[in-house]
């Protein structure tokens, strides 16, 4: 896919993946930043 460095598009267990993270502890000490989760789509 042009335009994404990853060239492919994530898949719904990616997506839930980074979801999943927002939701757990794992999260806790994450602040005031924004999870790209599009392949790096917006770094481009």
């Amino acid at each position: 896919m042009a335009g994404i460095p990853l060239a492919r598009t994530g898949d719904p267990d990616e997506v839930a993946a980074a979801a999943v993270f927002l939701a757990t502890d794992a999260s806790g000490f994450t602040t005031g930043a924004e999870l790209f989760v599009d392949g790096g789509f917006a770094q481009v």
